[in-house]
């Protein structure tokens, strides 16, 4: 499972409203090769399921994970830093063995 922070909860949200999206909408989040620690998370807006989608829902955040990506992201928590040392995103993955300084790659 995938959950998500308050925080997270809000800017999802708030991009969702900006983008103009219903809950018809779903998050997509995935793990694709590359950044410095050999994989990296991308997340988008998709409303369409795929073969092997793995469903969850955590404060009313519908989110959607392929299996492949489900097996690296498993247990992961995503949070909204909006503070001075950044602002974005951020994967506190359990599975993770290494990251990189900017926490947007990591590897198993």
């Amino acid at each position: 499972m995938v959950t998500v922070t308050e925080k997270a909860k809000e800017k999802v949200i708030e991009l969702m409203q900006e983008n103009g999206l219903d809950n018809t909408h779903f998050l997509r989040v995935s793990v694709q090769g590359g950044g410095c620690s050999g994989l990296s998370y991308k997340m988008d807006f998709d409303n369409e399921e795929k073969p092997g989608d793995q469903f969850f829902e955590d404060k009313g955040i519908r989110i959607t994970l392929d299996m492949k990506s489900f097996l690296y992201l498993a247990g992961t928590e995503l949070d909204f830093s909006d503070g001075l040392n950044g602002k974005g995103f951020n994967f506190h993955n359990p599975n993770a063995t290494r990251t990189c300084g900017c926490g947007e790659s990591f590897s198993v």
